[in-house]
Parts: structure tokens; C-alpha cells; sequence
């Protein structure tokens, strides 16, 4: 599938408007066609080298977005022992599956390893405790802190040294005596630094330490890159120069394997950059709310469908889909949940009037997958477009869903009113 330059107010040829209606508001559309097109463009990026790309599950986890990862030849990357379910439900086998803990428990790390999944080890701790266990008997990638602060927001930096993730490069030494300890099957080594980098600059800082460390395990199969890379969030916003970073991080991968000596498979885990920009939450104004300073949109969404703006101060796009005419109006869009719940502060948008129907763009990623039901409010549906058709891929949640798990204790009933 391929995708093409569209009016923001059309899905692969159908209108917004339409598909609000057809499947109520507020609601998640995703464009299969551009992460198509963003998968591409990765694989196009990196000519030349034994890659591999997998999926990063918590950008956004439902089953029809791993079908389409897996129809297109992407693997998959998971944080826990339920995204890997997930995948496995979506056709992809254990081998697939990236195990990615992070402070995980034991009983968690047990059930990966006995489904099969690659595991990549983040500690020392558990480096041992798997060595203890299971010996020579499991394959490992070991994920390794290169201490590189880099990237954007901090806390979306997991790389430098105060991060709580991977085994810092300061203690290659300890792994090794580890790893010799207990005879442990090293196949892979890994680094994360972040996300929102513009060039290759970091992704080689952190290269340059793994292709170090390389030296110590001769049995490798992979190495990999993580992911961080940067799309656009506005008009004119940097993003990374995915020519100029596969050109560079190719060749300097290609070099250390010449060192190596035999080829490694360069894998990398993009989430966001596949499926941010193919997102679109879709709300509906109830109110247009006139300060004495500002003027406030009041949408039937908010931090509970999208945190992004609040948790990072995260610009999005604002798209009046019902109104792209009218005059230029400074607003500040929020949100129904109690608290300050601000999309965008100061936006200038087509006039917006109650029940305008605002597309939220860039919303593919860590929207659903980091909803919540703050409020008692139902999380949207989830609508994918296929070819030019909408297909509801999650239904909306009813209040049944959000009263589901709790338990009526029968002694409450005799209690007298106070």
C-alpha cells in the first residue's frame, strides 16, 4: 500500500466527518497506508545490511496493527509477557518477539523464557539469576547503558548515566565474569538512548560502544540499535534525516563487521516513527468558553485518551475539520478530565464552533496504549483504514467494561446509613 499527499481532512479518500460519524466521537483513526509508507522508507534507509526491523508493541498495541506489521515483514519488540501474548495471538512466533524487561519480575521473566521469547537482559542481577537458573541453556542479549545524553523531553531519554535502564558500560568487566561464570549464550547486544535525535550522531555514540564490547562474545548474531528516531509534530519541525543516518550508521556497521569477522543482522526497534503520524484522534466540541483573557475549546476528550501534551508538554497538531474556513481565532483546547488538561495553549485555529468535530494529529502513538479510564470515562474506539475502507478494530468501552473487575462486598448492604 501506498499512501498519498491528502487533504488533513481525508483518510485514504474518506472525509473525517464521515468516519466520526459513522463511529461516534471521541475516536482514534489510524491510515494503514502511512505507516506502510514509514516502513518503507526505513527499509530504504538502510541499504546494504542484514536488517531487521521489530516493532516497538507499547507505541501502540492492538491486534490489527500487529497483523499489519507482520503481513509486512516487520518483527516485534515487547516490554511485557501480555504484549508478547498479543503478538502471538497476531501469527508471530516466539523467535519474533524481542523480550524487553525493565525491572520485571521474576515470575514474569521465567514465563518469557519458557515461551520461547529472546530475552534482553537489562541488569546484572538478573544477568545472574538467569545464569543461576538456566546456564548455557537460554540465548541472551544483553542491553548495555553507553552513558549518551541525548534526545529530546528528559523523560524520554533513557541513555545517560542517571538512567534506570540497561547495564551501564562502566561494568563490561562484571558482565564478562558473568558470562563466564555460567557459561551464558550472549547472541545480542543492545542499546536504547532515547528518542527525538536528528542525525546519527548519537546512534553512532552508542554503536561505538557496543562495537567495543562486541569483542568479548564471539558467538553474536545481532546488533541493535534501538530506536529514537524523530518525526514532526508541526509545520517546519525537525525531524531525523533517515538518509543521511542509514547511509552513515550502514557503513559503520558494515566496517565493524569487517572487524568481527562475518556478518551480524542490524536490528532496530522503531515504534513511534511507524505509527505516530498514521494517528488521528478525532474529538467533538461541547463548549466554547469565553475568559476575560482567553478563550477556552472544551472537547469530550482528554489527558485520559492522549497524555502526551501534559506528561511531556508535547505539541500536537489541531486540525477543525468542520470549520477550515473560518476566521483565524487564538484558543486554548482542553480536555473534560478535573484537572489542568491542556491539548494546546494559545493555538490559532478556523474559528470553532460548539459541536465542531477537531482532528488531533500525530496521535498513533502512546495515545490508546497509555489511556486510561480517569473519571470513570470510557476509553475511544479504534478505527483502522484498509485500502479506503474503516474498519473498527476496538470497540469503544461501555460502562460494564469500567465496573467489570470490581467486587460488591455483601456486608456493605447491611451497613445503616450514616
Amino acid at each position: 500500500m501506498h499512501s498519498q499527499q491528502q487533504s488533513p481532512y481525508q483518510i485514504q479518500g474518506l472525509h473525517t466527518l464521515a468516519i466520526a460519524q459513522e463511529f461516534g466521537l471521541p475516536l482514534y483513526v489510524y491510515d494503514a497506508a502511512k505507516i506502510s509508507e514509514k516502513i518503507e522508507l526505513f527499509r530504504s534507509s538502510f541499504r546494504g545490511v542484514n536488517l531487521k526491523i521489530k516493532y516497538a508493541a507499547k507505541a501502540l498495541t492492538n491486534l490489527s496493527i500487529l497483523k499489519l506489521m507482520r503481513m509486512q515483514g516487520v518483527d516485534v519488540d515487547v516490554v511485557s509477557v501480555n504484549e508478547a501474548r498479543l503478538a502471538m495471538l497476531a501469527g508471530y512466533v516466539p523467535g519474533q518477539i524481542m523480550y524487553t524487561p525493565s525491572g520485571n519480575s521474576w515470575a514474569e521473566i521465567q514465563r518469557a523464557i519458557d515461551m520461547g521469547l529472546r530475552i534482553n537482559v537489562d541488569s546484572l542481577p538478573l544477568l545472574e539469576q538467569i545464569g543461576q537458573v538456566y546456564g548455557p541453556t537460554v540465548s541472551l542479549c544483553l542491553r548495555i547503558n553507553p552513558s549518551v545524553a541525548d534526545g529530546g523531553n528528559i523523560k524520554i531519554q533513557t541513555g545517560h548515566a542517571n538512567s534506570k535502564f540497561g547495564i551501564p558500560n562502566d561494568y563490561r568487566q562484571q558482565i564478562v565474569e558473568l558470562v563466564t561464570q555460567y557459561g551464558l549464550n550472549i547472541v545480542g547486544l543492545h542499546v536504547h538512548t532515547g528518542s527525538d535525535f536528528k542525525d546519527a550522531h548519537t546512534f553512532l555514540s552508542g554503536a561505538n560502544v557496543l562495537f567495543e564490547m562486541a569483542a568479548d562474545f564471539p558467538d553474536l548474531q545481532f546488533i541493535d540499535f534501538g530506536s529514537g528516531f524523530k518525526v514532526a509534530y508541526r509545520e517546519g519541525d525537525y525531524v531525523t534525516d533517515m538518509a543521511d543516518l542509514g547511509a552513515k550508521v550502514s557503513a559503520a556497521f558494515a566496517a565493524f563487521c569487517d572487524r568481527y569477522g562475518r556478518d551480524l543482522e542490524l536490528w532496530f526497534e522503531p515504534g513511534k516513527f511507524l505509527v505516530s503520524e498514521a494517528g488521528h484522534l478525532l474529538v467533538g466540541v461541547n463548549v466554547v468558553k469565553q475568559n476575560p483573557t482567553r478563550t477556552f475549546v472544551q472537547v469530550d476528550s482528554g489527558l485520559n485518551h492522549l497524555i502526551r501534551p501534559m506528561m511531556y508538554d508535547a505539541w500536537h497538531d489541531i486540525v477543525n475539520v468542520s470549520n477550515p474556513g473560518g476566521a483565524p481565532t487564538l484558543y486554548d483546547v482542553v480536555g473534560y478530565i478535573c484537572e489542568t488538561d491542556t491539548f494546546a495553549t494559545d493555538r490559532m485555529l478556523p474559528q470553532v464552533r460548539m459541536g465542531d468535530v477537531l482532528s488531533i494529529e500525530n496521535a498513533g502513538a502512546y495515545g490508546y496504549s497509555m489511556a486510561s479510564n480517569y473519571n470513570l470515562r470510557e476509553r475511544p474506539a479504534e478505527v483502522l483504514v484498509l485500502d479506503g475502507e474503516a474498519h473498527l478494530i476496538r470497540r469503544r468501552d461501555t460502562f460494564e467494561d469500567l465496573t467489570r473487575g470490581m467486587v460488591d462486598v455483601p456486608e456493605l448492604a447491611t451497613l445503616e446509613t450514616i
